[in-house]
Order: structure tokens, then sequence, then C-alpha cells
């Protein structure tokens, strides 16, 4: 009897696994490898239950499709105002730039003849231009080191939580507001060489000579980025306070309870963490710093001379004032390949920071 029994559950175990390993997952059809064959599938007349129901599927597939396709044509159309904008105002102007810097082309006449590499050569020979490349890549490398070494321990400072940090945020933000045209006029009548100039009035109250702040070259150049500075670190020092505030505290009291002083904090966490915030504030000042015109004209008007031009004062004065399309376009045209070339190293060399720290 318990043979029996035995032989009964035996036979019923191997049965049931034998069911269980004959039964197979199904598996969904993969439509989008074949859509044309499951159309034509489901477009004929006649069809089969297990057709039928790999219609049903497909008709799914198909409106999930769609769904999909209506968002992705969604987004497009909203960005298509920005990259007609975009094309209008910077593609066809930098495309034009490239043609007219091998031509004679002169912004009055239509008829130009091609000049090879003439007006490239003519840019390294003109002594202006020349000095508008380096005063240009001069002022934004200092401004770059200078409001970056400031606006990290400034933001460090404004992060305290005091009565008065809103009050303390407002003020150092306050010059980034103002016009840089506006403040280059007013810096100039501050700074100016003649006796008339504001620090120049309070110096003879103390019996102390005119100091001729801008009328040296040098003078002028450390002039220029001294206003930059004061003028965008509490700008440059707001963006480094979000990403501060993003840092969570318990860091820090882990840190502390370790027995990390204040500058090994700062060292280990806060100045790690930072590295995002200083990979886009170094591409911003980059890229401000590269394009800068209103302020050192405002200043000094490129003075002593055309001492302290700027590229862009350069672009303008020869193409709109003497009428050298030509010089002016192929200027250019070497200026944007240097800022390509510069932000390309700075992006890679900062998201190799990026990727070391984290």
């Amino acid at each position: 009897m318990k043979i029996k029994k035995y032989f009964v559950g035996f036979v019923a175990s191997t049965m049931l696994v034998s069911t269980c390993y004959c039964i197979k997952p199904v598996e969904a059809i993969d439509f989008s490898k074949d859509e044309s064959k499951y159309m034509s599938l489901c477009a004929s007349g006649k069809l089969t239950n297990s057709n039928k129901k790999t219609c049903e599927e497909f008709n799914s597939y198909l409106k999930a499709k769609n769904k999909k396709l209506k968002k992705a044509i969604q987004y497009e159309i909203f960005l298509l105002p920005a990259f007609i904008a975009f094309t209008l105002f910077t593609i066809i102007p930098l495309v034009k730039t490239i043609m007219y810097s091998v031509t004679d082309f002169n912004g009055i006449s239509h008829e130009y003849n091609f000049v090879g590499l003439k007006n490239f050569i003519g840019v390294f020979k003109d002594q202006m231009m020349r000095h508008s490349l380096f005063n240009t890549i001069f002022y934004t490398f200092c401004t770059m080191i200078l409001i970056n070494l400031l606006a990290i321990p400034l933001a460090v400072f404004l992060d305290r939580n005091t009565k008065l940090k809103s009050v303390e945020r407002a003020v150092f933000f306050f010059p980034s507001i103002v016009s840089g045209l506006l403040l280059g006029y007013i810096w100039g009548y501050i700074l100016s060489p003649m006796k008339t100039g504001a620090l120049n009035t309070l110096l003879a109250v103390f019996g102390a000579g005119p100091i001729g702040f801008t009328a040296t070259e040098w003078g002028a150049k450390i002039s220029i980025i001294l206003v930059a500075v004061w003028t965008s670190t509490g700008w440059y020092a707001t963006i480094y306070l979000a990403y501060l505030q993003a840092i969570p505290n318990e860091y820090y009291e882990a840190a502390a309870i370790d027995g990390a002083s204040r500058w090994q904090q700062f060292t280990k966490i806060t100045f790690p963490l930072l590295a995002p915030g200083l990979t886009v504030n170094t591409l911003l000042l980059l890229t401000n710093g590269l394009k800068v015109y209103d302020l050192p004209y405002a200043l000094t008007k490129g003075g002593p001379g055309y001492s302290n031009y700027t590229v862009t004062q350069v672009i303008i004065q020869r193409g709109l004032s003497e009428k050298q399309y030509g010089a002016s376009t192929a200027l250019a045209t070497i200026f944007i390949i240097i800022v390509a070339l510069i932000a390309g190293i700075q992006y890679m060399a900062m998201s190799k920071r990026e990727e070391d720290i984290s």
C-alpha cells in the first residue's frame, strides 16, 4: 500500500515538473523591428483569433508611439522660435562674417572681390589690432582669476546666518545691477588724472599732488580691471552662495565631531563641492570678458591712444567708422577661433576637475 502511495506521488510530481517545464513565458512582440509586416497583417480582412490579439497589441503600440511623437513635436514647436532667432542673429551673421573676411567688402558697394588671406595678414601687421587682442585676453584672464578668488570667500561670508544677511547681500550685489557704461563714466570721473577728478580733489585736501590713474597705459589697464572686479564680484558670489546653501549641514557637523578645523572643513568639504559653481562662473567670466566693450570704452575711451582698445571696439571702429569691413571681419574671425579654443580647453579642464573631485 505504501509502495502504491509512493508510486502515485512520484508520478504526480513528475507530471507537475514536466508541465511547469513545458510552459514558456509569453514574450512581448517587438513591433518596432517590422512595422510594415504587422500593418499588412492587420489590414487584411480575415484574421484568426491569434492574429486579432496580435493586432490589438499592435494598435496599442501605435497609440503609445503617436503619443510620444506628439510630445516630441510639442517640444520642438516650443524650441522653434529660439532656433529661428539663433539662426537669424547668430548663425547667419557668423557665416557672413567668415565670408566677408576673405573679401575687400567695404559695407557700401554690393560688388566685392576675393582677396584670400590678405585681411588676416593685415590683422597681425596692424598694431591697433594686435593691441586689442592682447588687451582683451589680458583683461579676461585677470578678471576671471581675481573675481573667483574674491567671490568664493565673499560667498562664505554672506552665508552666515545673521540678522543683517539680506542687507549685506544687497550691498555687495548692487554694483552688478548698474549698467557697465554708466559705471565706466562714474569711475572715469573718480579716477580722472586731472586735478578736477574726484579722487585727486580729495588728495589735494591732504596736500598730495594729482595722480594720473588712467594717464598711462598700465595705469589705465589696472584701473579697468579693478573697476570690473569691484562691479562683478558680488554677482558671482551670489552664484557661489546658491551652491553653498545646497551643501548639507550634516557634512560640517560630522567634520566638527571628528575635530576638523574651519579651514579643513573649507578645503575638504566646501571647496570641492563648489566645483560645479566654479565651472559655471569661470565660463561666464570667460565669455563676458572676451566680449567686453562698454566699461573700458566709458572709463578710458580705449586710451591713452589706442593702448587699451578691446577687440569689440576695434571691430566697430574699423568696420563702421572706417568702412574696412574686410579687416574688421578678419579680426572677428580670428577672435571667434581664439574664443572657441579657450572655451573648449577651459571646459575640458573644469569638467575633468569635477570628475576627479566626485
